[in-house]
């Protein structure tokens, strides 16, 4: 099945936009776990139309039954990859999906790492897209830091440079799914103090003093972001932040992005009229390419 549109992402952003794709008759789909920061927010007083305050948790409640009530669909899984080919492909942990046009709405996640000498190393033996930098370690010894299936599937992507791979948890007890893929590498769930080295990184350092020699390291801590989607895809960015244009275009035809990846003013209002801008130019989008079809 080729989707019309594929919303990654089911917070305000998502879900304003796929009201407007399901409404213009778009076959919709979206993806996500429903981890959004506005969960946390116990009262919300600045959202129009509402006289008392609501809570987070509640808002997103409405919306989502919203959106079923005019037949869409909420497909809760975590996405670990997004390509273009002549339509886009979006992998999640169990299967894949095909759509005309894909939205990015996954909020601005960034994952706190405490470990000694990480921004140090960025750029030097440190990296967070193996599609960018993988060739660069071809036989070479790499680990991979995370917990879950995204780090997995990082570590699966690395494995056409080098079978020496080891995933490192940095004490997170691990959280994956994938079963065929646990078995390809080494599980290191040691808690992490610091990554050492001259110019580049040469080695990990653990909190109970032993140590681990490693030519580079990638970063998959969590779930995929905005930002991981981005380095992979080749979409423009500022301030890890995801470029649009008016439209909420990004530099890739057919790929939008809406709400707080975007890197503008973090407020409800302004992810749901993103996601309006959005779901609007998605749907012109789709009726553009199928009259070039016809």
């Amino acid at each position: 099945m080729i989707y019309d549109a594929i919303i990654i992402g089911n917070g305000p952003a998502g879900i304003s936009a796929a009201l407007y794709t399901i409404r213009a008759n778009l076959k919709t789909l979206v993806i996500g776990l429903g981890d959004s920061v506005l969960k946390k927010a116990s009262k919300i007083e600045n959202y129009y139309g509402f006289s008392e305050p609501v809570s987070g948790e509640k808002l997103i409640n409405e919306g989502e039954n919203q959106l079923k009530r005019l037949g869409g669909v909420i497909l809760k899984e975590e996405v670990i990859g997004i390509e273009k080919e002549d339509i886009f492909h979006v992998k999640t942990v169990n299967d894949a999906y095909t759509a005309r046009t894909v939205l990015i709405a996954t909020g601005q996640k960034q994952a706190v790492i405490k470990i000694r000498n990480l921004k140090k190393f960025e750029g030097k033996g440190i990296s967070y897209c193996t599609t960018c930098d993988g060739f660069f370690y071809r036989g070479k010894k790499v680990g991979v830091l995370g917990y879950k299936d995204f780090a997995l599937h990082e570590a699966n992507e690395l494995l056409q440079f080098t079978s020496d791979i080891t995933v490192f948890t940095n004490g997170e007890s691990t959280n994956f799914t994938e079963e065929s893929l646990i078995d390809k590498f080494r599980i290191n769930e040691k808690p992490i103090a610091a990554f050492e080295g001259e110019e580049f990184i040469e080695k990990i350092v653990f909190e109970d003093g032993s140590e681990y020699p490693v030519d580079g390291i990638f970063i998959a801590y969590g779930t995929a972001s905005s930002i991981n989607f981005a380095l992979k895809m080749g979409i423009l960015t500022n301030n890890q932040a995801i470029a649009v244009n008016e439209n909420m275009e990004t530099n890739i035809p057919g790929l939008y992005a809406a709400g707080d990846c975007t890197g503008v003013f973090k407020q409800i209002a302004v992810a749901v009229g993103q996601g309006a801008i959005a779901g609007k130019n998605m749907i012109e989008y789709v009726r553009a390419q199928s009259k070039m079809d016809d």
